[in-house]
């Protein structure tokens, strides 16, 4: 009973934080003049992924990896299926063609890599520091290009 109590105060709680996350981003995209899409692939991506960082490291740290790898899957799957689906449903998406020559290539490009990470070069199954630190420079990477692309008024 309490455990229901908590969870309905936990979505309430991110259903209005979301809310003023999309708010604010949009308010700071239009303030300095960046395109909601670079603060939507920065800010916005960032604020919503932090859920999944936390359970994600709470669950590897207890030795739960399949968890912690399955809730990030899983959000994935959900964010880009049921959520763009559920988003388009109710009113139709403009998709800029910087999404299919910029991002969704380097999105499906790193997605095979983590597959062929998670396959393993030593073996399935483990997702070693030296792997984990190279996807974390690739999405430093990816960041820091779309920032410069603010700054270099490319997009």
């Amino acid at each position: 009973r309490r455990a229901v109590f908590w969870l309905v105060v936990g979505l309430a709680l991110l259903i209005v934080s979301s809310r003023i996350l999309v708010w604010g981003a949009v308010e700071i995209a239009h303030g300095f003049g960046v395109s909601d899409l670079i603060i939507g692939l920065t800010v916005v991506a960032v604020g919503t992924s932090l859920p999944e960082l936390a359970s994600s490291i709470i669950a590897a740290r207890k030795g739960e990896h399949d968890i912690a790898l399955d809730n990030i899957l899983g959000s994935n799957l959900f964010n880009t299926l049921a959520v763009v689906g559920i988003a388009g449903a109710i009113h139709p998406l403009a998709v800029g063609p910087e999404v299919f020559n910029r991002d969704m290539l380097v999105m499906a490009a790193l997605t095979l890599s983590l597959f062929v990470i998670g396959y393993g070069f030593r073996g399935p199954g483990r997702i070693n520091r030296i792997e984990g630190a190279v996807l974390l420079t690739c999405y430093v990477g990816y960041t820091a290009y779309l920032i410069s692309t603010v700054f270099g008024g490319q997009a």
